[in-house]
């Protein structure tokens, strides 16, 4: 069999860039005690606050907490070769990363190959957010625009993976999207593919659990430091 040239729509597909804004916060104390004698007694009440209380007072709120993510690790270092062998076929493993305007705060590895008539395309993209609050915030926005998915259980704090199909020229291409959240980090993969022989799609739950599987490893990364800058 001869290899088939890309779809236009393929050989043009194009991976965004995000530039995230980063964000600070200061933290103000109480207000200062009046030293007129009209609020003594406010003040003796203040006085005789516990330490205990003192302390609970000028604690940081869960928005001043440090990040526990504070740059983005190295995708192409994310995933066993065994691993990209099995999802893209023909891939060479090292992958390519995506040009970013911000390496610290985004950085994406794209892995994709045609092989025959089988043709598979792999991104994993890591993001450092300002805060847990900011990360939850970003989520809840992508997972709610992509709608018809599901949650994945014991992945990351939270998880959700969709999986779509699109036809264009009679050709299908069945695309697995899965977004993690891991503390102040989301952890995104994008998984698809499409047969150029039969002109068909491979099966959802290929595609799904293959997405899936490269999240997995990819969040692994994330937490134990096995993708390095």
């Amino acid at each position: 069999m001869r290899d088939l040239p890309l779809p236009l729509a393929l050989t043009a597909r194009l991976s965004p860039v995000l530039v995230l804004a980063c964000a600070g916060w200061a933290l103000t104390s109480g207000p200062a005690a009046s030293s007129d004698p009209g609020h003594k007694s406010a003040q003796r009440s203040q006085d005789a606050r516990s330490p205990q209380d003192a302390g609970a007072a000028s604690a940081p709120g869960p928005s001043a907490a440090a990040k526990t993510f504070t740059t983005a690790p190295a995708p192409c270092a994310a995933l066993a070769e065994k691993t990209i062998t099995s999802l893209v076929p023909g891939a060479k493993t090292a992958g390519k990363e995506i040009p970013s305007t911000d390496r610290s705060v985004r950085r994406t590895c794209s892995w994709n190959a045609l092989k025959g008539y089988d043709y598979r395309w792999l991104d994993v993209t890591f993001e450092i957010m300002d805060s847990q609050a900011e990360a939850q915030k970003s989520y809840t926005e992508r997972t709610t625009d992509k709608s018809g998915g599901g949650a994945v259980p014991g992945l990351g704090d939270a998880a959700y993976s969709v999986v779509n199909l699109t036809t264009e020229d009679k050709q299908q291409t069945r695309e697995g999207l899965v977004l993690v959240r891991v503390s102040n980090a989301l952890v995104s993969v994008d998984y698809n593919g499409s047969d150029f022989e039969t002109k068909k799609a491979p099966g959802t739950d290929e595609i799904n659990k293959g997405a899936i599987k490269a999240a997995r490893e990819a969040v692994a990364a994330l937490e134990d430091g096995r993708a390095k800058s």
